[in-house]
């Protein structure tokens, strides 16, 4: 058994875990004796249980960039490997929201998936041909940032098999950012009509600009990460989730 399927069938033992006992009580070794996973080998690979929401982001990173699209428009992009993210959290879902629901309780929790999540969005952007270096691209990756919290909330509600009601909130938020492109230097505006129904964008949500940019300010710095952990540029990062919107 290779690394990443032993990291499957803990991971799935654990978000079942989670979503009996909660994030408190769930154990490393109560998950990997449940998955009949050698404990030496579970103590290699997650040596504490943050490791369970870290290889969980890795594992979500590398569904959605598997592939990663070309063609289309930036929010075309976008949206499909931001569905493939959702499709990650969507096997695991009963676990992955408790553990958000966990999340107001455990600031620290919080904020090293809000320092994950970052640097998650910043793959997806330059992924997807957008710049996310210096302050602009900072700037772009708090945007979508905003844009898959907010896609988060509507999936915690959405009870449909299709995901309908997760799809529809994701398109019309990146078309909100999409909209604010015009405020960026070089920001350039690639509509294309939605894909679900349009429904109208409540107050609140996401608004940050994502857009392709060629100036020098885009590339030419990194900046740091909220919570002051630098931003990871040669690995995905390791949050498919973040704090509870």
């Amino acid at each position: 058994m290779d690394d990443n399927e032993f990291d499957r069938q803990l991971l799935a033992e654990a978000f079942a875990a989670i979503a009996t006992e909660g994030w408190r009580r769930f154990s490393i070794v109560g998950a990997a004796r449940a998955a009949g996973l050698p404990l030496e080998r579970a103590r290699l690979r997650f040596p504490r249980k943050s490791f369970v929401l870290i290889r969980f982001g890795r594992l979500a990173d590398a569904a959605a960039l598997a592939g990663a699209p070309e063609e289309g428009t930036v929010r075309d992009r976008l949206f499909e490997m931001l569905m493939r993210r959702f499709d990650v959290l969507q096997a695991h879902r009963a676990g992955v929201s408790a553990l958000l629901r966990h999340l107001p309780f455990d600031p620290p929790l919080a904020g090293m998936l809000g320092c994950a999540n970052f640097a998650s969005m910043r793959w997806l952007l330059e992924a997807a041909g957008v710049s996310a270096r210096g302050p602009l691209g900072r700037l772009r990756t708090k945007g979508l940032v905003g844009v898959w919290l907010w896609a988060v909330r509507a999936w915690m509600r959405d009870e449909s098999s299709d995901l309908s009601a997760t799809m529809a909130a994701l398109d019309n938020a990146l078309a909100r950012a999409e909209r604010a492109t015009s405020w960026l230097p070089d920001g350039r505006a690639h509509s294309t009509p939605a894909s679900y129904p349009a429904e109208p964008v409540p107050e609140g949500a996401p608004g940050d600009a994502l857009a392709p940019s060629s100036s020098p300010e885009a590339s030419s710095s990194e900046s740091p990460s909220p919570g002051g952990a630098p931003p990871r540029g040669d690995e995905p990062g390791p949050g498919p989730i973040g704090p509870a919107p």
